[in-house]
């Protein structure tokens, strides 16, 4: 299909919603949301906006105890977390409309989190309880005019529970269920006057299942390959003067993974270990019509892999600072500008640690409201320690046709610095690399009826990354591209106890893989059509239960043995939770099925899949 025909037909659709829904509505007079994002470092309301945003709000949080962060993202239009199904331990990588997980960044609370150790740089998922977040802001399409490197799919900013008002709240959650897997967290907040604190340690162990599939005419079976997990997260905010805020914070993870050997082949002795801690602060003085913001984190991770290959130790280590100044010139523009600096260190076994830096300046401009027009245009300058330096910008506009119908569009470009381990590692380490550029084109339009009861999101989009960075005959080597392009389509509704949101997402495009070493004419492991729908109902004021389904469409995935192509069939998971409320809603009981129509599929070749499991457990909150 024609890229220019994903539009017009995803146009004519939204053109037939519209009308029927504006007959069933009458008229009503609609108000449009005043939720703020953060992620676009200027504070701007939901209709101010023109880029395509999903916010994964406090009460989805506080309906998902069974649940972990990675099942949520995979919840979400244009959003894949490989892995999400398969061993618990299993590594969890994010595809945000058809990238790899290296293309997309997190931030936690607005600050850039990544691993400094391995190829990628991808934080990792598994870290962060669902326990400790109070919602999330997901932008989509090339955002490195603001966050720089990486930022060439999306952003994931995660945004962390806080003290509460009113003396201290001790909470936590305690479930229990398949595979003998165990969570448990405590915590403790509070705000009191001009200082607040939220601190909380999460545990987890599971037995897991076997990550290799068992192969055909195999007896079996495969030991299973378990975890166990511990986990700090700690946040502190002091408001020092009326005008000026300091809030440190400290995070410390520590992991024991059991992993197999290769697909379809069982490993008994194959484990690693990783150590991540993340500290800093975030400060502001805000004098009204503007303010300045000053994030600084410190990240050091230390994995120790057992493996049929050898022994491996690595440690990374990263400095972030990022100070940038918003200013209102008016009611209807806003200035944005800011530098950062990123330096990174990585050690593999005994070797001399390299190091490299990047630091860089941004600025962005916002109209805001300008009759019926909105603008945000911006620019980033980057140098680089290796490869010199770079330039990205985004321009994006929107247009409130009516208070029910917004258009918008986005033209951005995008880039990914070389890791520590491309330019350093151990194996084919390469010091002339280029970074990974892409230039992305996006275009969408949003409607909203009788209060927000009804919604429709319909987005089409392109992205064209060059430079890719992959391994060649010897070393690592800018060769590849990858053309991607897509649409999705997000409908709404909510009705008195009732809700629901679904959502389609189709994908194609060509990039390198390493079965042929070569680039194919379809993304691996990706399929083109995926669709889902979540929908919940509030029984009783006490009781609440909800189901979600995913389909996932055909695709390819490589067999390493043969290097060639294998057909993958589509499957559909269909899950249950269910939650009742006691003692005022201060205790909460729980279940979350998953699976439950017991669907035998294959996420990953040569990989095994969850069946039919669940989950229990309890929630308090006594304040």
């Amino acid at each position: 299909m024609n890229f220019k025909n994903y539009f017009i037909i995803n146009f004519l659709l939204a053109l037939l919603s519209f009308s029927f829904v504006n007959e069933v509505i009458a008229q009503e007079e609609v108000k449009l949301e005043e939720i703020v994002i953060s992620t676009t470092k200027n504070d701007q309301k939901q209709h101010q906006t023109g880029k395509v945003f999903t916010i994964i709000g406090p009460e989805i949080l506080e309906r998902s105890h069974g649940k972990n962060l990675t099942d949520l993202l995979n919840e979400q239009a244009g959003i894949v977390v490989s892995g999400a199904t398969g061993n618990l331990g299993l590594n969890k990588s994010v595809f945000i409309r058809g990238a790899s997980g290296a293309y997309a960044v997190v931030l936690i609370d607005g600050v850039l989190v990544s691993s400094p150790v391995g190829n990628g740089s991808a934080f990792d998922l598994r870290m962060f309880s669902i326990d400790q977040i109070d919602h999330i802001e997901i932008l989509k399409g090339g955002q490195s005019t603001i966050y720089g490197s990486d930022a060439v799919a999306g952003v994931i900013n995660i945004i962390t529970k806080k003290g509460v008002k009113g003396g201290n709240s001790v909470y936590g959650t305690a479930s229990y269920g398949s595979y003998q897997t165990y969570k448990g967290t405590i915590g403790i907040s509070s705000h009191v006057d001009k200082f607040s604190y939220n601190i909380a340690y999460t545990q987890a162990k599971t037995d897991g299942i076997s990550e290799a599939a068992l192969p055909e005419n195999n007896p079996g079976p495969f030991e299973k390959d378990g975890h166990k997990t511990g986990a700090v997260n700690a946040n502190f905010s002091l408001q020092a003067h009326e005008k000026l805020s300091i809030n440190p914070f400290l995070r410390y993870f520590y992991g024991h993974y059991y992993f197999d050997a290769n697909a379809f082949e069982d490993h008994l002795e194959n484990n690693y270990k990783l150590k991540y801690f993340n500290g800093g602060f975030n400060t502001k003085y805000d004098f009204g019509s503007g303010k300045i913001t000053l994030n600084y984190s410190y990240e050091n991770a230390l994995t120790d892999s057992r493996s049929q290959f050898g022994n491996s130790i690595s440690e990374g280590k990263t400095h972030l600072i990022d100070l940038f100044y918003n200013q209102n010139i008016g009611r209807k523009l806003n200035v944005l500008a800011g530098v950062d600096n990123r330096s990174s260190i990585f050690r593999l076994n005994s070797a001399i640690p390299p190091q490299t830096n990047l630091f860089s300046t941004y600025g962005s401009l916002f109209l805001h409201d300008v009759s019926a027009f909105n603008l945000e245009i911006g620019g980033r300058y980057n140098k680089h320690k290796a490869y010199g330096e770079n330039y990205t910008y985004n321009l994006t506009p929107s247009i409130a046709i009516s208070k029910q119908i917004k258009v918008y569009g986005t033209i951005s470009t995008a880039f990914k610095a070389p890791t520590l381990e491309n330019l350093f590692g151990e194996y084919g380490a390469n010091l002339g690399l280029q970074p990974e550029k892409s230039k992305n084109y996006e275009a969408g339009v949003d409607f909203k009826f009788a209060a927000d009861k009804y919604n429709l999101r319909i987005a089409t989009y392109k992205r064209d990354l060059t430079n890719a960075i992959v391994y060649g005959n010897t070393s690592y080597i800018n060769l590849a591209n990858q053309n991607v392009k897509g649409f999705e389509v997000e409908p709404a509704l909510k009705l008195g106890i009732f809700h629901a949101r679904g959502y389609y997402a189709y994908v194609e495009g060509t990039e390198f893989n390493y079965i042929t070493n070569e680039v194919s004419n379809f993304l691996v492991r990706k399929a083109k059509h995926v669709f889902g729908v979540n929908a919940g109902v509030q029984l009783t004021k006490d009781f609440y239960m909800s189901s979600n389904f995913k389909y996932t469409g055909k695709r390819k995935d490589g067999d390493f043995s043969t290097y060639a192509f294998i057909d993958l069939p589509a499957y559909k998971i269909l899950d249950f939770y269910a939650e009742y409320a006691l003692l005022n809603k201060r205790v909460k009981v729980f279940a979350d099925l998953k699976n439950i129509l017991a669907e035998k599929y294959t996420e990953f070749y040569g990989y095994s899949s969850m069946g039919f499991n669940m989950n229990a457990g309890i929630s308090f909150n006594i304040r």
